[in-house]
Protein backbone atom coordinates (compact mmCIF):
# COMPACT_ATOMS: atom_id res chain seq x y z
CA UNK A 1 0.00 0.00 0.00
CA UNK A 2 1.20 3.51 -0.78
CA UNK A 3 2.07 5.32 2.45
CA UNK A 4 3.39 8.90 2.75
CA UNK A 5 6.68 8.91 4.59
CA UNK A 6 9.77 11.07 4.55
CA UNK A 7 11.91 10.97 1.44
CA UNK A 8 15.05 9.09 2.49
CA UNK A 9 17.33 6.48 0.90
CA UNK A 10 15.30 3.77 2.64
CA UNK A 11 12.01 4.81 1.01
CA UNK A 12 12.89 3.61 -2.49
CA UNK A 13 9.37 2.29 -3.15
CA UNK A 14 7.88 5.67 -2.43
CA UNK A 15 10.53 7.40 -4.50
CA UNK A 16 9.68 5.15 -7.45
CA UNK A 17 5.96 5.87 -7.09
CA UNK A 18 6.58 9.60 -6.89
CA UNK A 19 8.92 9.42 -9.89
CA UNK A 20 6.25 7.61 -11.89
CA UNK A 21 3.67 10.26 -10.99
CA UNK A 22 6.02 13.04 -12.02
CA UNK A 23 6.54 11.27 -15.35
CA UNK A 24 2.75 11.10 -15.77
CA UNK A 25 2.61 14.80 -14.99
CA UNK A 26 5.03 15.53 -17.84
CA UNK A 27 3.06 13.30 -20.24
CA UNK A 28 -0.13 15.17 -19.38
CA UNK A 29 1.56 18.47 -20.16
CA UNK A 30 2.76 17.07 -23.50
CA UNK A 31 -0.86 16.20 -24.32
CA UNK A 32 -1.72 19.86 -23.79
CA UNK A 33 -3.46 19.24 -20.46
CA UNK A 34 -2.95 21.78 -17.71
CA UNK A 35 -2.67 19.65 -14.53
CA UNK A 36 -3.44 22.62 -12.28
CA UNK A 37 -6.19 24.78 -13.86
CA UNK A 38 -7.69 27.80 -12.11
CA UNK A 39 -11.34 26.81 -11.57
CA UNK A 40 -14.18 24.39 -12.22
CA UNK A 41 -17.92 25.25 -12.33
CA UNK A 42 -19.06 22.73 -9.68
CA UNK A 43 -22.79 22.89 -8.95
CA UNK A 44 -23.45 19.65 -7.03
CA UNK A 45 -22.14 17.50 -4.17
CA UNK A 46 -22.08 13.73 -3.79
CA UNK A 47 -24.57 13.32 -0.94
CA UNK A 48 -27.04 15.79 -2.47
CA UNK A 49 -26.85 14.04 -5.85
CA UNK A 50 -27.63 10.66 -4.29
CA UNK A 51 -30.35 12.00 -1.99
CA UNK A 52 -32.20 13.76 -4.80
CA UNK A 53 -32.06 10.90 -7.32
CA UNK A 54 -35.42 9.66 -8.56
CA UNK A 55 -35.72 6.81 -11.08
CA UNK A 56 -38.92 8.17 -12.61
CA UNK A 57 -37.49 11.68 -13.09
CA UNK A 58 -35.64 12.96 -16.17
CA UNK A 59 -31.88 12.54 -16.17
CA UNK A 60 -30.29 15.34 -14.16
CA UNK A 61 -27.15 17.08 -15.40
CA UNK A 62 -24.56 17.82 -12.71
CA UNK A 63 -21.03 19.17 -12.37
CA UNK A 64 -19.18 17.50 -9.50
CA UNK A 65 -15.58 17.60 -8.34
CA UNK A 66 -13.46 15.64 -5.90
CA UNK A 67 -10.48 13.43 -5.22
CA UNK A 68 -10.19 10.01 -6.90
CA UNK A 69 -10.31 7.35 -4.17
CA UNK A 70 -10.69 4.22 -6.32
CA UNK A 71 -10.02 3.32 -9.96
CA UNK A 72 -11.16 0.51 -12.27
CA UNK A 73 -9.91 0.76 -15.86
CA UNK A 74 -11.58 -1.59 -18.34
CA UNK A 75 -10.39 -0.69 -21.84
CA UNK A 76 -13.11 1.37 -23.45
CA UNK A 77 -14.85 2.17 -20.16
CA UNK A 78 -13.72 2.89 -16.61
CA UNK A 79 -15.15 3.52 -13.16
CA UNK A 80 -13.81 5.62 -10.33
CA UNK A 81 -15.08 6.92 -7.01
CA UNK A 82 -14.45 10.55 -6.19
CA UNK A 83 -14.66 12.05 -2.72
CA UNK A 84 -15.87 15.57 -1.96
CA UNK A 85 -16.72 17.29 1.33
CA UNK A 86 -19.99 15.33 1.64
CA UNK A 87 -18.78 11.83 0.82
CA UNK A 88 -18.14 9.65 -2.24
CA UNK A 89 -19.91 8.99 -5.52
CA UNK A 90 -19.12 6.72 -8.45
CA UNK A 91 -18.27 8.10 -11.89
CA UNK A 92 -18.63 6.12 -15.13
CA UNK A 93 -16.33 7.13 -18.01
CA UNK A 94 -16.72 5.81 -21.57
CA UNK A 95 -14.34 6.33 -24.50
CA UNK A 96 -17.25 6.79 -26.96
CA UNK A 97 -18.49 9.78 -24.92
CA UNK A 98 -15.16 11.37 -24.10
CA UNK A 99 -13.09 10.86 -27.24
CA UNK A 100 -9.34 11.42 -27.08
CA UNK A 101 -9.46 12.92 -23.58
CA UNK A 102 -10.34 9.42 -22.36
CA UNK A 103 -6.75 8.38 -23.17
CA UNK A 104 -5.53 10.84 -20.56
CA UNK A 105 -7.43 8.87 -17.93
CA UNK A 106 -4.67 6.24 -17.95
CA UNK A 107 -2.33 8.90 -16.57
CA UNK A 108 -4.52 9.58 -13.53
CA UNK A 109 -4.00 8.07 -10.08
CA UNK A 110 -5.74 7.68 -6.76
CA UNK A 111 -5.44 11.05 -5.06
CA UNK A 112 -5.81 13.16 -8.21
CA UNK A 113 -8.58 15.74 -8.11
CA UNK A 114 -10.93 15.88 -11.11
CA UNK A 115 -14.05 17.70 -12.21
CA UNK A 116 -16.82 15.80 -14.01
CA UNK A 117 -19.82 17.04 -15.98
CA UNK A 118 -22.48 14.49 -16.85
CA UNK A 119 -25.84 13.04 -15.89
CA UNK A 120 -26.99 11.01 -12.90
CA UNK A 121 -28.08 7.39 -13.37
CA UNK A 122 -28.25 4.09 -11.50
CA UNK A 123 -26.01 1.18 -12.52
CA UNK A 124 -27.18 -2.43 -12.93
CA UNK A 125 -25.94 -3.10 -9.41
CA UNK A 126 -28.09 -0.29 -8.07
CA UNK A 127 -25.39 2.29 -7.37
CA UNK A 128 -26.28 5.92 -8.05
CA UNK A 129 -23.49 7.27 -10.26
CA UNK A 130 -22.56 10.06 -12.66
CA UNK A 131 -22.12 9.23 -16.34
CA UNK A 132 -19.30 11.53 -17.45
CA UNK A 133 -19.82 13.55 -20.63
CA UNK A 134 -16.57 15.41 -19.92
CA UNK A 135 -13.94 15.51 -17.25
CA UNK A 136 -10.98 17.71 -16.40
CA UNK A 137 -7.94 17.19 -14.22
CA UNK A 138 -7.92 19.84 -11.47
CA UNK A 139 -4.84 18.82 -9.47
CA UNK A 140 -2.33 16.04 -10.08
CA UNK A 141 -1.24 14.31 -6.85
CA UNK A 142 2.49 13.56 -7.05
CA UNK A 143 2.62 11.88 -3.64
CA UNK A 144 0.60 8.65 -3.15
CA UNK A 145 -2.11 8.50 -0.49
CA UNK A 146 -2.13 5.74 2.16
CA UNK A 147 -5.43 4.25 0.97
CA UNK A 148 -6.55 1.32 3.16
CA UNK A 149 -7.71 -1.88 1.48
CA UNK A 150 -11.22 -3.22 2.05
CA UNK A 151 -12.45 -6.78 1.62
CA UNK A 152 -15.68 -8.64 2.33
CA UNK A 153 -15.39 -11.58 4.70
CA UNK A 154 -17.40 -14.82 4.41
CA UNK A 155 -20.32 -13.22 6.25
CA UNK A 156 -20.42 -10.16 4.02
CA UNK A 157 -18.84 -7.77 6.52
CA UNK A 158 -16.37 -5.15 5.33
CA UNK A 159 -12.86 -5.73 6.71
CA UNK A 160 -10.29 -2.92 6.48
CA UNK A 161 -6.65 -3.84 5.98
CA UNK A 162 -3.65 -1.62 6.68
CA UNK A 163 -5.60 1.53 7.63
CA UNK A 164 -3.89 4.88 8.09
CA UNK A 165 -4.07 4.60 11.88
CA UNK A 166 -0.64 5.57 13.19
CA UNK A 167 -1.63 8.38 15.57
CA UNK A 168 1.59 10.35 15.29
CA UNK A 169 1.40 10.32 11.49
CA UNK A 170 -2.28 11.23 11.61
CA UNK A 171 -1.70 14.22 13.91
CA UNK A 172 1.40 15.35 12.02
CA UNK A 173 -0.21 14.97 8.59
CA UNK A 174 -3.78 15.96 9.41
CA UNK A 175 -4.38 16.80 5.75
CA UNK A 176 -3.85 13.12 4.89
CA UNK A 177 -5.89 11.99 7.90
CA UNK A 178 -8.85 14.07 6.72
CA UNK A 179 -8.68 12.59 3.22
CA UNK A 180 -8.38 8.90 4.04
CA UNK A 181 -10.22 8.80 7.38
CA UNK A 182 -13.32 10.69 6.32
CA UNK A 183 -15.01 10.26 9.73
CA UNK A 184 -12.36 12.56 11.25
CA UNK A 185 -14.01 15.45 9.44
CA UNK A 186 -17.19 14.85 11.45
CA UNK A 187 -15.37 15.60 14.72
CA UNK A 188 -14.28 19.01 13.49
CA UNK A 189 -17.68 19.81 12.01
CA UNK A 190 -19.13 19.10 15.45
CA UNK A 191 -16.48 21.30 17.06
CA UNK A 192 -17.54 24.21 14.84
CA UNK A 193 -21.20 23.57 15.72
CA UNK A 194 -20.34 23.52 19.45
CA UNK A 195 -18.74 26.96 19.19
CA UNK A 196 -21.63 28.32 17.10
CA UNK A 197 -24.17 27.01 19.62
CA UNK A 198 -22.27 28.60 22.53
CA UNK A 199 -22.19 31.95 20.74
CA UNK A 200 -25.91 31.79 20.02
CA UNK A 201 -26.81 31.04 23.65
CA UNK A 202 -24.61 33.79 25.08
CA UNK A 203 -25.73 36.33 22.48
CA UNK A 204 -29.36 35.57 23.31
CA UNK A 205 -28.59 36.20 26.99
CA UNK A 206 -27.31 39.68 26.18
CA UNK A 207 -23.57 39.04 26.40
CA UNK A 208 -21.25 40.85 24.00
CA UNK A 209 -18.47 38.96 22.23
CA UNK A 210 -15.22 40.91 22.55
CA UNK A 211 -11.51 40.58 21.80
CA UNK A 212 -8.63 41.14 24.20
CA UNK A 213 -4.85 41.19 23.62
CA UNK A 214 -2.94 38.01 22.85
CA UNK A 215 0.38 39.78 23.45
CA UNK A 216 0.41 41.15 26.98
CA UNK A 217 2.99 43.14 28.94
CA UNK A 218 1.81 41.33 32.10
CA UNK A 219 0.29 37.84 32.12
CA UNK A 220 -2.29 36.68 34.64
CA UNK A 221 -5.64 35.04 35.30
CA UNK A 222 -4.32 31.52 35.95
CA UNK A 223 -1.54 29.46 37.51
CA UNK A 224 0.70 28.73 34.51
CA UNK A 225 4.07 29.46 32.94
CA UNK A 226 3.79 31.81 29.96
CA UNK A 227 5.49 31.84 26.57
CA UNK A 228 7.75 34.86 26.21
CA UNK A 229 8.44 36.83 23.03
CA UNK A 230 10.15 40.14 22.28
CA UNK A 231 8.81 43.26 20.61
CA UNK A 232 11.70 44.79 18.67
CA UNK A 233 10.28 48.29 18.16
CA UNK A 234 9.52 48.73 21.87
CA UNK A 235 12.52 46.63 22.97
CA UNK A 236 10.12 44.94 25.36
CA UNK A 237 9.43 41.36 26.39
CA UNK A 238 5.78 40.39 25.97
CA UNK A 239 3.84 37.30 27.01
CA UNK A 240 1.35 35.18 25.10
CA UNK A 241 -1.78 35.26 27.25
CA UNK A 242 -2.44 32.39 29.63
CA UNK A 243 -6.02 33.60 30.25
CA UNK A 244 -8.36 36.46 29.29
CA UNK A 245 -9.73 37.07 32.78
CA UNK A 246 -8.08 40.30 33.87
CA UNK A 247 -8.81 42.11 30.60
CA UNK A 248 -12.43 40.96 30.50
CA UNK A 249 -12.99 42.16 34.06
CA UNK A 250 -11.58 45.54 33.05
CA UNK A 251 -14.49 45.70 30.58
CA UNK A 252 -16.98 45.00 33.37
CA UNK A 253 -15.38 47.92 35.24
CA UNK A 254 -15.91 49.95 32.06
CA UNK A 255 -19.67 49.38 32.19
CA UNK A 256 -20.47 46.32 30.11
CA UNK A 257 -23.04 44.06 31.77
CA UNK A 258 -21.86 40.83 30.15
CA UNK A 259 -18.87 40.01 27.95
CA UNK A 260 -17.37 36.82 26.57
CA UNK A 261 -14.44 35.77 24.44
CA UNK A 262 -13.64 32.51 22.65
CA UNK A 263 -9.90 32.72 22.37
CA UNK A 264 -6.59 30.98 21.91
CA UNK A 265 -4.60 30.83 25.14
CA UNK A 266 -1.04 29.59 25.59
CA UNK A 267 0.61 27.86 28.54
CA UNK A 268 4.22 26.74 28.59
CA UNK A 269 3.56 23.40 30.22
CA UNK A 270 3.68 19.66 29.58
CA UNK A 271 1.62 17.84 26.97
CA UNK A 272 -0.66 14.89 27.60
CA UNK A 273 -4.07 13.65 26.51
CA UNK A 274 -5.75 16.62 28.25
CA UNK A 275 -3.19 19.38 27.59
CA UNK A 276 -1.88 21.13 24.49
CA UNK A 277 0.26 24.27 24.93
CA UNK A 278 -2.10 26.16 22.59
CA UNK A 279 -5.77 25.69 23.45
CA UNK A 280 -9.18 27.33 23.06
CA UNK A 281 -11.05 28.85 26.00
CA UNK A 282 -14.43 30.43 26.50
CA UNK A 283 -14.47 33.06 29.24
CA UNK A 284 -17.70 34.80 30.31
CA UNK A 285 -18.21 37.61 32.85
CA UNK A 286 -21.68 38.84 33.88
CA UNK A 287 -22.23 41.78 36.22
CA UNK A 288 -24.56 41.61 39.24
CA UNK A 289 -24.48 37.78 39.31
CA UNK A 290 -22.70 35.23 41.52
CA UNK A 291 -21.31 31.70 41.23
CA UNK A 292 -24.65 30.05 42.06
CA UNK A 293 -26.26 31.78 39.08
CA UNK A 294 -23.27 30.75 36.96
CA UNK A 295 -23.75 27.08 37.88
CA UNK A 296 -27.24 27.22 36.41
CA UNK A 297 -25.88 28.86 33.26
CA UNK A 298 -23.27 26.10 32.86
CA UNK A 299 -25.87 23.34 33.22
CA UNK A 300 -28.12 25.02 30.66
CA UNK A 301 -25.28 25.89 28.27
CA UNK A 302 -23.64 22.46 28.17
CA UNK A 303 -26.87 20.45 28.04
CA UNK A 304 -28.24 22.72 25.28
CA UNK A 305 -25.05 22.42 23.24
CA UNK A 306 -25.11 18.62 23.66
CA UNK A 307 -28.66 18.47 22.31
CA UNK A 308 -27.80 20.80 19.44
CA UNK A 309 -24.75 18.78 18.37
CA UNK A 310 -25.76 15.20 19.24
CA UNK A 311 -29.54 15.37 19.51
CA UNK A 312 -29.31 14.16 23.12
CA UNK A 313 -27.80 15.11 26.48
CA UNK A 314 -26.23 11.64 26.64
CA UNK A 315 -22.85 10.70 25.16
CA UNK A 316 -20.56 7.67 25.49
CA UNK A 317 -16.89 8.37 26.28
CA UNK A 318 -14.41 5.58 26.95
CA UNK A 319 -17.17 3.11 27.74
CA UNK A 320 -18.95 5.50 30.14
CA UNK A 321 -22.37 6.91 29.32
CA UNK A 322 -22.43 10.51 30.51
CA UNK A 323 -25.63 12.51 30.87
CA UNK A 324 -25.41 16.30 30.84
CA UNK A 325 -29.09 16.83 31.69
CA UNK A 326 -29.56 19.15 34.72
CA UNK A 327 -29.36 19.13 37.64
CA UNK A 328 -25.71 18.12 38.13
CA UNK A 329 -24.43 16.73 41.41
CA UNK A 330 -22.87 19.32 43.77
CA UNK A 331 -20.19 18.71 46.42
CA UNK A 332 -17.81 21.01 48.25
CA UNK A 333 -14.12 20.35 47.69
CA UNK A 334 -13.59 19.20 51.28
CA UNK A 335 -16.63 16.88 51.06
CA UNK A 336 -15.29 15.32 47.85
CA UNK A 337 -11.81 14.78 49.31
CA UNK A 338 -13.25 13.17 52.44
CA UNK A 339 -15.55 10.90 50.40
CA UNK A 340 -12.76 9.53 48.20
CA UNK A 341 -9.79 9.56 50.61
CA UNK A 342 -11.37 9.31 54.04
CA UNK A 343 -9.31 12.36 55.16
CA UNK A 344 -10.75 15.54 56.67
CA UNK A 345 -8.57 18.43 55.55
CA UNK A 346 -10.53 21.45 56.78
CA UNK A 347 -8.39 23.46 59.21
CA UNK A 348 -5.11 21.57 58.65
CA UNK A 349 -1.89 23.57 58.37
CA UNK A 350 0.85 23.01 55.79
CA UNK A 351 2.77 20.44 57.85
CA UNK A 352 -0.40 18.46 58.53
CA UNK A 353 -1.34 18.54 54.85
CA UNK A 354 2.12 17.23 53.94
CA UNK A 355 1.64 14.42 56.43
CA UNK A 356 -1.66 13.45 54.79
CA UNK A 357 0.05 13.47 51.37
CA UNK A 358 2.72 11.09 52.68
CA UNK A 359 0.06 8.80 54.17
CA UNK A 360 -1.64 8.37 50.80
CA UNK A 361 1.67 8.16 48.87
CA UNK A 362 1.22 11.47 47.06
CA UNK A 363 4.40 13.35 46.14
CA UNK A 364 4.32 17.14 46.51
CA UNK A 365 7.04 19.66 45.74
CA UNK A 366 9.03 21.21 48.60
CA UNK A 367 7.95 24.74 47.59
CA UNK A 368 4.23 23.94 47.43
CA UNK A 369 2.04 25.82 49.89
CA UNK A 370 -1.23 24.56 51.42
CA UNK A 371 -3.34 25.51 48.40
CA UNK A 372 -1.08 23.68 45.96
CA UNK A 373 -0.99 20.56 48.17
CA UNK A 374 -4.79 20.44 48.38
CA UNK A 375 -5.02 20.97 44.63
CA UNK A 376 -2.62 18.08 43.94
CA UNK A 377 -4.47 15.83 46.37
CA UNK A 378 -7.81 16.60 44.73
CA UNK A 379 -6.45 16.17 41.18
CA UNK A 380 -4.78 12.84 41.88
CA UNK A 381 -7.17 11.18 44.33
CA UNK A 382 -10.61 12.63 43.59
CA UNK A 383 -10.91 13.88 39.99
CA UNK A 384 -10.47 10.45 38.32
CA UNK A 385 -13.56 9.17 40.18
CA UNK A 386 -15.89 11.92 38.96
CA UNK A 387 -17.43 10.55 35.76
CA UNK A 388 -20.88 12.19 35.66
CA UNK A 389 -20.92 16.01 35.53
CA UNK A 390 -20.27 17.24 39.07
CA UNK A 391 -19.87 20.74 40.51
CA UNK A 392 -17.06 20.91 43.07
CA UNK A 393 -17.65 24.07 45.10
CA UNK A 394 -16.22 26.25 47.89
CA UNK A 395 -12.45 26.07 47.50
CA UNK A 396 -9.82 27.04 50.08
CA UNK A 397 -8.86 30.71 49.94
CA UNK A 398 -5.20 29.87 49.18
CA UNK A 399 -6.16 28.19 45.89
CA UNK A 400 -8.16 31.06 44.44
CA UNK A 401 -6.55 34.52 44.54
CA UNK A 402 -9.15 36.03 42.16
CA UNK A 403 -12.32 34.68 43.81
CA UNK A 404 -14.56 36.41 46.33
CA UNK A 405 -14.51 35.23 49.95
CA UNK A 406 -17.38 32.90 50.84
CA UNK A 407 -20.31 34.78 52.34
CA UNK A 408 -20.79 32.26 55.18
CA UNK A 409 -17.74 29.93 55.34
CA UNK A 410 -14.54 31.57 56.65
CA UNK A 411 -11.36 30.50 54.85
CA UNK A 412 -13.22 29.53 51.66
CA UNK A 413 -14.08 31.29 48.42
CA UNK A 414 -17.11 31.16 46.16
CA UNK A 415 -15.71 29.07 43.37
CA UNK A 416 -16.71 25.95 41.48
CA UNK A 417 -15.24 23.64 38.90
CA UNK A 418 -17.28 21.24 36.78
CA UNK A 419 -15.60 17.83 36.60
CA UNK A 420 -16.70 15.23 34.05
CA UNK A 421 -15.11 11.97 32.94
CA UNK A 422 -12.26 12.60 35.36
CA UNK A 423 -11.25 16.02 34.06
CA UNK A 424 -12.07 19.66 34.65
CA UNK A 425 -14.20 21.26 31.95
CA UNK A 426 -14.87 24.63 33.58
CA UNK A 427 -13.84 26.94 36.40
CA UNK A 428 -15.94 29.80 37.81
CA UNK A 429 -16.02 32.37 40.63
CA UNK A 430 -18.00 34.99 42.33
CA UNK A 431 -15.32 37.44 41.26
CA UNK A 432 -13.29 39.33 43.83
CA UNK A 433 -14.05 43.04 43.44
CA UNK A 434 -12.53 44.41 46.68
CA UNK A 435 -9.33 46.13 45.46
CA UNK A 436 -7.66 46.07 48.90
CA UNK A 437 -8.35 42.37 49.40
CA UNK A 438 -7.17 41.70 45.86
CA UNK A 439 -3.90 43.53 46.50
CA UNK A 440 -3.33 41.56 49.69
CA UNK A 441 -3.97 38.30 47.82
CA UNK A 442 -1.54 39.26 45.07
CA UNK A 443 1.10 40.13 47.66
CA UNK A 444 0.64 36.76 49.35
CA UNK A 445 1.02 35.14 45.94
CA UNK A 446 4.30 37.00 45.48
CA UNK A 447 5.57 35.50 48.74
CA UNK A 448 4.58 32.04 47.50
CA UNK A 449 6.39 32.75 44.23
CA UNK A 450 9.51 33.67 46.20
CA UNK A 451 9.28 30.30 47.98
CA UNK A 452 9.51 28.51 44.65
CA UNK A 453 5.95 28.22 43.26
CA UNK A 454 6.93 29.14 39.69
CA UNK A 455 3.43 29.15 38.17
CA UNK A 456 2.15 31.95 40.41
CA UNK A 457 0.92 34.94 38.42
CA UNK A 458 2.68 38.25 39.08
CA UNK A 459 1.03 41.27 40.69
CA UNK A 460 -0.81 43.38 38.09
CA UNK A 461 -0.88 47.05 39.12
CA UNK A 462 -3.07 48.18 36.22
CA UNK A 463 -5.71 45.57 37.04
CA UNK A 464 -5.68 46.73 40.67
CA UNK A 465 -6.09 50.31 39.48
CA UNK A 466 -9.14 49.23 37.45
CA UNK A 467 -10.68 47.58 40.53
CA UNK A 468 -10.08 50.76 42.53
CA UNK A 469 -12.49 52.57 40.20
CA UNK A 470 -15.13 50.01 41.23
CA UNK A 471 -16.34 46.74 39.70
CA UNK A 472 -19.90 45.56 40.41
CA UNK A 473 -20.57 42.08 41.82
CA UNK A 474 -19.66 39.75 38.96
CA UNK A 475 -19.80 36.07 38.08
CA UNK A 476 -16.98 34.73 35.89
CA UNK A 477 -16.58 31.48 33.99
CA UNK A 478 -13.97 29.68 31.90
CA UNK A 479 -14.78 26.59 29.80
CA UNK A 480 -12.16 24.60 27.91
CA UNK A 481 -13.56 24.27 24.38
CA UNK A 482 -11.15 21.46 23.50
CA UNK A 483 -12.14 19.36 26.51
CA UNK A 484 -15.84 20.03 25.97
CA UNK A 485 -15.42 18.91 22.36
CA UNK A 486 -13.65 15.74 23.54
CA UNK A 487 -16.65 14.89 25.70
CA UNK A 488 -19.32 15.68 23.13
CA UNK A 489 -17.57 13.73 20.36
CA UNK A 490 -16.49 10.79 22.52
CA UNK A 491 -12.75 11.42 22.02
CA UNK A 492 -10.19 10.62 24.72
CA UNK A 493 -7.28 12.81 23.58
CA UNK A 494 -7.13 16.55 23.00
CA UNK A 495 -5.09 15.83 19.87
CA UNK A 496 -8.17 14.25 18.31
CA UNK A 497 -10.10 17.54 18.48
CA UNK A 498 -7.32 19.99 17.50
CA UNK A 499 -6.59 20.15 13.78
CA UNK A 500 -2.86 20.67 14.22
CA UNK A 501 -1.71 19.70 17.75
CA UNK A 502 1.78 20.59 18.89
CA UNK A 503 4.27 17.81 18.05
CA UNK A 504 7.94 17.13 18.60
CA UNK A 505 10.07 18.05 15.57
CA UNK A 506 9.89 15.41 12.84
CA UNK A 507 13.69 15.17 12.64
Amino acid sequence: MDRPVNDSPETSDLNELMLRRRQELEELKKLGINPYPHEFPRDSFSADVKASFAEDAPQRDVAIAGRIMSLRRMGKASFCHIQDSQGRIQVYLKRDDLGQIYDAFRLLDIGDIIGVQGFVFKTRTGEISVHAKSFVLLAKSIRPLPIPKEKKDDEGNTVVYDPFSDKELRYRQRYVDLVVNHQVRDVFVKRARIISAIRKILDERGCLEVETPVLQPQYGGAFARPFVTHHNALDLDLYLRIADELYLKRLIVGGFDGVYEISKDFRNEGMDRNHNPEFTMLEVYVAYRDYRWMMSLVEDLVSSVAREVNGSTRVVVGGNEIDFAPPWKRMTMYEAIEEFTGRRLRGLNEDQLRAVAREINLEVNPGDGPGRIIDELFSERVEPHLVQPTFITDYPLEMSPLAKRHRSEPGLVERFEAICNGQEICNAFSELNDPLDQRARFEEQMRARARGEEEIQPLDEDFLRALEYGMPPTAGLGIGIDRLTMLLTGRESIRDVVFFPQMKPEH
